[in-house]
């Protein structure tokens, strides 16, 4: 090869290389591109898999999104406490409210019990039975299940009712279910909580948790199990309220209540915070305290029927006056 021919070949060569050092820099810029696109890309599918599994589940059966149970620390002990420090100025002033006399039925035979249950759905029935007692006191036995709308609205009035005779700990507050009807009703919850009393002994038993078994939202799932109600209990349920409905209430086997008395009902309650549900107990005014006020009088008059009219702070004149509007 002659020099004039090497001089011609170098600036070709160098060519070449900046050439080719220009094309591994297009490539590798592509190859960052391509990384960068398909990190991304991962990412989505990644976020858009779990949007359309969260959607799936709620659109096959799968519970509702759920509900909040409620307040904790110290906005449960305000909740609690405003609940079980109903003044009594608000309560002589509720009195029996508007509840209808003809809630008030006796029941002391079976065929009366038989036909009590047929006609009415919610009632408070004199039924004179053997003595229920624990511990040599009168004993309320409470049958409801966490699940029940109209559990979670009788409790606001039990919880105050029996906060005149003795003192709960422990209560927490949780919602009806969310696949039933009025769902997500406010409420507390007996479960987990203890109750002293020197006059009554309490008995409660929350049968089935507010979820259905399997997460499920069909109605044909039974809810899952929480507490299960000895023969003995189930027995005198059954004798008084034969199609087994709760809320189920038994003050001594001298009365017993079924469902809610008029006009409280869990609708009354869409829509309300634990907190002004229990603020409005303190307010005769509102038609949720006047409601669930009125519930819990009669429930106190039951009581100190048991007690003979002890203590004399629960068994105040206007509840011994509704003492004796309860069918004899």
């Amino acid at each position: 090869m002659g020099k004039a021919s090497r001089t011609k070949s170098e600036p070709d060569r160098r060519a070449r290389i900046a050439a080719q050092r220009a094309e591994q820099r297009r490539s590798e810029q592509r190859r960052r591109i391509y990384l960068a696109g398909g990190s991304i890309l991962v990412v989505v599918i990644v976020v858009v898999a779990f949007v359309l599994i969260k959607l799936n589940s709620n659109s096959s059966g799968g519970t509702a999104a759920a509900s909040s149970n409620g307040p904790t620390g110290t906005a449960l002990s305000k909740v609690v406490n405003d609940v079980t420090t109903v003044p009594t100025s608000v309560t002589d002033k509720v009195a029996g409210g508007t509840i209808p006399s003809a809630m008030f039925v006796a029941a002391t035979t079976p065929s009366e019990v038989t036909s009590m249950a047929q006609a009415d759905g919610s009632y408070f029935a004199t039924v004179n039975g053997p003595s229920l007692t624990q511990n040599g006191k009168p004993e309320v036995l409470f049958m409801g299940g966490e699940y029940c709308p109209f559990c979670a609205a009788q409790r606001w009035a039990m919880v105050n009712a029996f906060s005149r005779f003795g003192t709960f700990s422990g209560l927490t507050t949780t919602h009806s279910s969310s696949s039933d009807t009025d769902p997500n009703t406010p409420t507390l919850t007996f479960y987990g909580s203890t109750y002293t009393s020197k006059y009554i002994s309490l008995v409660t038993v929350e049968m089935e948790h507010n979820y259905r078994i399997g997460n499920s939202s069909s109605t044909s799932v039974a809810y899952a199990p929480l507490q299960t109600a000895t023969a003995a209990e189930q027995k005198l349920q059954t004798a008084y309220d034969p199609g087994t409905y709760i809320p189920y209430i038994d003050f001594g086997n001298k009365y017993a209540q079924v469902g809610n008395l008029s006009p409280l009902t869990p609708t009354m309650l869409d829509g309300l915070t634990w907190q002004q549900v229990a603020t409005d107990m303190s307010n005769p005014s509102s038609s949720v305290g006047a409601a669930v006020i009125a519930n819990a009088n009669y429930e106190t008059a039951a009581i100190c029927t048991l007690t003979s009219n002890q203590p004399a702070t629960a068994c105040t004149p206007s509840i011994q006056k509704l003492e004796g509007t309860l069918a004899k």
